[in-house]
């Protein structure tokens, strides 16, 4: 797209911590133009227009009327309500995730946006990491994958389970890359700072044989983003946090006089990748070219179904952080 006119018009529903990072993406990039934003917080708004150069809108509908498409970060309690009311008025959207806390309305959203012809993606930005594309292209017949989500204790993002806030990302990166029905699956988790579980882990396997254990924690002493896949033919470790992952395979060459076959370890490195960028260039290109996004809103019902199954089965056990529950 050449002219201003031309562009994708663009807008933003919610400029708090992430929301403000949508709002620097977009006026980034050349084919969309950053109209404008809507927070109920007016002045943040109004600062967040001026500093983009773009307009701070008084309501959600008055912004409706002049994009075509936006991204909605507001708190997860209010994503039904407000997705539908963006999908009601003709324009496509990228909603953070987890796309909503009920199933239910996650199908609605999804079949409001096929029956109007709208392009629905939900914001799991790590599926747009370079090492987790690199690693889901080479996977085969994973056989074990492992996941540890670990962030230092901060208030944002407890206003959601860490199962929602954290886990829920390497779920939606599991089930994209197993790609088969959950036959199993086993959960525990426990309260220690918050009202809600800051400590899980799920062990889930699918019909086709692969296991897979997910840890996460909002507690932690550090920041952690590492997931390690075993299949037959390679070990992949991949590290979120740093960009990177390593791929270890048999060479075909025999050491030690034929007694053990030989390895090698390669490692790839993405240091000036932008996931973030990249999750919103490719919501504009999908509502550009009419096509399935790369993270759909089956996608992220999917991810929603098996993570409030997760919470489900913890809330039945242990739900307080004591010697002995």
């Amino acid at each position: 797209m050449g002219s201003e006119r031309e562009k994708l018009r663009v807008g933003v529903v919610g400029v708090g911590h992430l929301g403000h990072y949508h709002v620097q993406k977009y006026a980034a990039l050349k084919d969309a133009r950053l109209v404008g934003v809507f927070d109920v917080d007016r002045d943040k708004a109004e600062d967040m227009a001026r500093r983009y150069g773009a307009r701070a809108f008084p309501d959600l509908p008055a912004l409706l009327n002049e994009v075509d498409a936006l991204s909605l970060a507001v708190p997860t309690e209010h994503h039904y309500e407000e997705a539908m009311r963006v999908l009601d008025g003709g324009v496509h959207l990228l909603v953070e995730k987890p796309i909503t806390y009920s199933v239910d309305h996650a199908a609605r959203l999804v079949d409001t946006a096929r029956g109007r012809g709208l392009v629905l993606q939900v914001g799991h930005v790590e599926r747009f990491n370079p090492p987790v594309i690199e690693m889901t292209s080479i996977l085969e017949r994973p056989v074990f994958f492992e996941a540890h989500r670990m962030n230092i204790f901060t208030v944002r993002g407890t206003d959601v389970d860490v199962v929602l806030d954290l886990m829920i990302h390497d779920l939606d990166i599991l089930l994209n890359a197993v790609r088969a029905p959950v036959s199993e699956l086993h959960a525990v988790g426990m309260k220690v700072v918050t009202e809600s579980t800051d400590i899980a882990n799920a062990r889930i396997i699918f019909e086709n044989g692969t296991v897979a254990n997910l840890t996460a924690s909002r507690v932690s002493n550090k920041t952690l983003r590492k997931i390690r896949v075993f299949q037959p033919d390679a070990y992949i470790s991949v590290n979120c946090a740093r960009r990177d992952l390593s791929i270890t395979r048999l060479d075909g060459r025999d050491v030690l006089g034929g007694e053990s076959p030989g390895v090698t370890t390669r490692k790839l490195t993405y240091p000036d990748s932008d996931p973030l960028a990249d999750q919103i260039a490719s919501f504009v290109r999908a509502v550009r070219e009419g096509s399935e996004p790369e993270v759909s809103g089956e996608d992220g019902k999917q991810a929603l179904e098996v993570a409030l199954h997760i919470m489900d089965q913890i809330g039945q056990g242990c739900k307080h952080f004591k010697g002995l529950c």
